[in-house]
């Protein structure tokens, strides 16, 4: 038996440093958490994917009573962007979050965006993946106000991933 390890290289940059074609990505990205509709959590998720064309698709997550049937940001910006725009790539998704618990009244909009970068859940991990299987690698911008991380793909965010049966 022996040990091994996964290593997956991660950028990590401040706002300042992204390209304006990512910082617009990532403004799109915060941009979308306004449509949110999140009266439970109080979480409001924002995604913009940039596809090979140059469109930039976003989604929102949509929340419902009947758990588990609203669904994540990630994956209304994919679908949107597939349903949308079939044949055209995927290159690139940010994701925002935000949520006003706990932040005092009269706080300023963008002061409420999460502090660290929020990752996508484990079923939109998957969902994205598909897409990048027929494509090619999708670069994630995953944003926070203090910091933002950049992974090379899907696939890095999910070592041993299930792309095939």
């Amino acid at each position: 038996m022996r040990d091994l390890t996964i290593t997956t290289i991660i950028k990590e940059c401040s706002e300042d440093e992204l390209s304006p074609a990512d910082r617009l990505l990532v403004e799109k990205a915060k941009d979308a958490t306004r449509t949110s509709y999140s009266p439970y959590s109080r979480f409001h998720v924002g995604a913009a994917i940039l596809m090979d064309d140059g469109t930039i698709c976003t989604g929102s997550n949509q929340e419902n009573a009947a758990y588990p049937s609203g669904l994540c940001a990630e994956r209304t910006a994919a679908f949107h962007a597939s349903a949308t725009h079939p044949g055209i790539a995927m290159k690139k998704i940010a994701i925002a979050a935000w949520t006003a618990a706990g932040k005092p009244e009269g706080l300023p909009y963008k002061d409420y965006f999460q502090k660290m970068p929020i990752s996508p859940c484990g079923g939109c991990r998957q969902a994205l993946l598909e897409y990048e299987a027929r494509d090619g690698d999708i670069e994630v911008i995953l944003y926070g106000a203090d910091k933002i991380y950049i992974f090379p793909s899907i696939a890095s965010l999910l070592p041993f991933c299930f792309t095939s049966f």
